[in-house]
């Protein structure tokens, strides 16, 4: 092989390896990054449920307790036991027919101290009928399944005169779809319940069952990759237990595709440049090897690739080998620049990949980047602080890749629990983030743009200038275009309104320097909706001076 074809084989081909090796370990890094976000959301929202589900059942004991004193129900209770028949049974089922309608039971049971069962109701097609109790099976604590119905279990004793005289048993059925996040319940391996209603449960239980028993797992149901894990702190019966189930090949396929979409242009890019690099250097290599080595050792120590500067000559190898050079040297630099306009590109492509998670919040991103560099620089922000906002303000919301769609979409009003998960977003964030080198400059914009001036905010509770000024600024514009954009459960406030709200919340929740700056720049510009104020941030984005008292701000 002559001499050009291995300069060129030389340079080429490690250039594309290095392409293609860095694109796969960042996709590597950041999916694995996006995976333990999801493990991460899926536990809390499990102990999330754990908690919930506690409180049920001591809510459910103390009502028990209530009902357990009753005295006509003690009374009838003792009869039972006295003279067991049909008379005394249908005189207590009535009791309980009673009470399980006033507090909408689903099954209410009496039985021996000794848990035989003595009477029983329970409800079908909206009607209670009695329970059949010759030869029934003690009620259990936790989970009971009943035929396709799976009932959850609360059990107290009836005590009169300081003796147990039964057991009182009082059962709901139990609903997966009460807990908002995507659940599987088994019994000994066999799925029982499931709210994963696009999939059968023959797909899911093969999936589970190489998960193991308590444990964590990763597995795939129709090609997806999907994270398991059991909810420990619950106490369902023997037999039973309940997983979450989150899609993680679902919530990373908006940042594959466009990791995907922006590596494909700028290895293309950079793939066509080293080959003409390759190409021209492979034909002009061969005589300067000595001069080219020496301007090389001299741009080592200067950390510059200058213009190579040769003898004159007229040599055409020489001179073709001079020019070559300063156009290699030209094309690195130009590299560095395109390689820092991917990196913005790949920032916006993240912001975007997020937003088209929920049309409604579709642009936010980048129009509370736009409102905040505007406010910035009307502030005398430096370069690098607009660079660092702009950039901030795109990924300030990341985090919600690691909500429940079934949360962040809800078409209604959050639950006290649900939006305990939606404060979860900064932290979240900021875990996806820190792993990625050259993040750290927004990591305070993303994890601290709800604290409040006051200290009320979250999730580290910051008060005044405790919070960066970056991330104060990103919480006014994020808060204006929150009021002013139309969400699924309401419609967006007007332009004037938002100010308004904005200027109430000064000293408060917001930041008092900063609400006047952004009002002052909003109507200067004449806006009078927050479609009128995306055209006056890109005027506003412009270097130009603004009449406007802000001095003293």
């Amino acid at each position: 092989m002559q001499l050009g074809a291995r300069t060129f084989l030389l340079f080429f081909v490690p250039v594309t390896g290095l392409l293609t090796g860095s694109f796969w370990s960042i996709q590597r890094q950041t999916l694995s990054t996006l995976r333990a976000g999801t493990l991460a959301s899926l536990r809390q929202n499990q102990k999330q449920i754990a908690r919930t589900a506690a409180r049920q059942e001591d809510r459910d004991r103390r009502l028990l307790a209530v009902i357990g004193s009753n005295p006509a129900l003690l009374a009838g209770v003792q009869l039972l036991r006295l003279e067991p028949g049909a008379q005394a049974r249908a005189t207590v089922e009535d009791q309980l027919r009673e009470i399980a309608g006033t507090l909408a039971l689903d099954l209410l049971v009496v039985s021996s101290p000794g848990s035989s069962p003595l009477a029983g109701i329970q409800r079908r097609a909206g009607e209670f009928h009695p329970m059949p109790v010759s030869g029934a099976q003690p009620i259990p604590r936790g989970l009971m399944a009943d035929g396709n119905v799976v009932y959850r279990v609360t059990t107290v004793p009836l005590n009169q005169g300081g003796e147990t005289i039964a057991m009182l048993a009082a059962g709901e059925v139990f609903d997966l779809t009460q807990f908002g996040s995507p659940l599987v319940l088994s019994f000994h391996g066999a799925v029982a319940q499931s709210s994963l209603s696009s999939m059968p449960p023959v797909a899911i239980q093969r999936a589970l069952s190489g998960c193991g028993a308590g444990r964590e797992c990763e597995t795939r149901i129709d090609s997806q990759l999907y994270l398991s894990a059991p909810i420990a702190d619950l106490a369902l019966g023997d037999g039973y237990e309940l997983r979450g189930i989150q899609n993680v090949d679902e919530a990373a396929k908006p940042m594959r595709e466009g990791l995907a979409a922006i590596f494909v242009t700028a290895s293309g890019l950079a793939i066509t440049a080293a080959g003409i690099v390759s190409v021209v250097a492979s034909r002009s290599i061969v005589k300067p090897i000595v001069s080219l080595v020496a301007h090389l050792k001299a741009s080592e120590n200067t950390g510059v690739l200058t213009q190579f500067q040769g003898a004159p000559t007229t040599v055409k190898e020489i001179r073709e080998l001079i020019e070559t050079f300063g156009r290699a040297a030209l094309a690195i630099r130009q590299s560095q620049s395109n390689l820092q306009g991917a990196y913005t590109e790949f920032v916006g492509s993240l912001a975007s990949a997020l937003d088209a998670r929920d049309p409604y919040t579709a642009g936010h991103s980048a129009r509370v980047s736009q409102y905040a560099v505007a406010v910035a620089r009307a502030m005398h922000l430096d370069d690098a602080g607009l660079h660092t906002i702009e950039m901030g303000g795109l990924l300030h919301d990341i985090g919600k890749i690691g909500i429940s769609d079934s949360v962040l979409q809800k078409p209604g009003k959050l639950t006290a629990e649900e939006f305990t998960l939606i404060r979860e977003h900064p932290v979240i964030g900021r875990r996806i983030l820190a792993g990625v080198n050259g993040f750290q400059p927004y990591l305070p914009i993303v994890e601290l743009h709800h604290e409040n001036w006051d200290g009320s905010g979250y999730p580290s509770r910051q008060r005044g200038a405790e919070t960066p000024l970056v991330a104060r600024i990103v919480h006014v514009v994020d808060a204006y275009d929150a009021m002013t954009s139309d969400r699924s459960y309401r419609h967006g406030l007007g332009h004037e309104e938002a100010i308004r709200r904005l200027e109430q919340g000064a000293g408060t929740q917001f930041d008092p320097h900063i609400v006047p700056i952004f009002a002052a720049l909003a109507n200067a510009g004449g806006a009078e909706s927050a479609s009128g104020l995306l055209n006056l941030s890109r005027a506003l984005c412009e270097p130009r001076a603004l009449e406007m008292e802000t001095a003293d701000i």
